[in-house]
């Protein structure tokens, strides 16, 4: 059986660990309420404009705008990776990271083989990846994951349109963490450029939206899509952002209700080993007292 100090050193040390973790849950959650409510009154909006803008697609020709173009062979392709920037958030970034992984190894083998997959990051664990296992790393922008500002996110959505229109690119793809709830975020691999044509569903009965244009359809596009796409960069930061506070107060929260459980052990443990010390004293001084008597 453990000393008393042992037992008392480890039930001091993961009492200080029980209230750091409770205090990160606290924290992480106020972080929470803030980004869920900023991301639950974008997503209908960003939905809205994603359907507009693909209904555009379907009408438009190609020729008239280039983030509309499609290519036939994809040899260019851009990643951007969102991740955070610090850790015990549970899966969080290791999901993110694998995924990457995976994507890297199986559909785009043959661009980065050829040294053609770049990558631009968002949070430090994403670069620290790129630049430990790739090293095709274009710009990183960790802050953001700390302080989402829409300003930044416009500028860096206007540097992705110019490189995809001087046909640096020929794919560009965010993957990012979606916000469902505080207790599960889901992985999405979603293209930014080209603007993707609307999907058909053939189970349904679905007419494609005719627009009426005034003055005409090219000037309207030439502004509109510009801030749909920041738009929809923007939404893809903010939902990474809610969906790292929840992980990270799902992870703190069973990290607190971990220790408070060894905590329970430890002190019956401590109160076994404490009861024993005293029987052990009792008995010597009982011990003791008799063989005086007998002396």
């Amino acid at each position: 059986m453990s000393s008393l100090k042992e037992v008392r050193n480890r039930i001091t040390s993961i009492d200080s660990t029980r209230k750091i973790t409770s205090a990160m849950k606290m924290v992480s959650a106020s972080k929470l309420r803030r980004a869920q409510s900023l991301i639950v009154q974008l997503r209908p909006y960003a939905r809205k404009l994603n359907e507009l803008i693909s209904n555009l697609s379907g009408s438009l020709n190609k020729d008239e705008n280039p983030l509309f173009k499609q290519h036939e062979e994809i040899n260019k392709v851009l990643l951007i990776v969102v991740s955070s920037n610090r850790g015990l958030c549970g899966g969080f970034n290791s999901n993110i990271l694998k995924y990457t992984t995976k994507l890297i190894e199986t559909t785009y083998k043959e661009q980065n083989a050829a040294g053609n997959l770049k990558f631009i990051t968002i949070g430090r664990k994403a670069t620290e990846f790129v630049l430990k296992k790739h090293g095709n790393l274009i710009e990183s922008y960790d802050h953001l994951t700390e302080k989402t500002n829409f300003e930044e996110c416009v500028g860096i959505a206007n540097m992705l349109m110019e490189k995809y229109s001087n046909g640096e690119f020929e794919k560009i793809e965010i993957i990012y963490h979606q916000f469902v709830n505080a207790g599960y975020q889901e992985v999405v691999q979603e293209v930014f450029l080209p603007i993707q044509p609307p999907k058909v569903d053939e189970n349904s009965l679905k007419f494609e939206t005719d627009y009426i244009y005034q003055p005409d359809k090219e000037s309207i596009t030439e502004d509109i899509v510009p801030k749909i796409l920041r738009l929809q960069f923007y939404k893809a930061i903010v939902d990474s952002v809610a969906s790292e506070h929840g992980a990270r107060m799902t992870a703190m929260h069973k990290a607190t209700d971990n220790a408070t459980d060894i905590l329970k052990d430890l002190k019956l443990v401590y109160n076994k080993a404490r009861q024993a010390a005293i029987t052990n004293e009792i008995l010597e001084i009982v011990s003791g007292a008799e063989a005086l008597e007998n002396a």
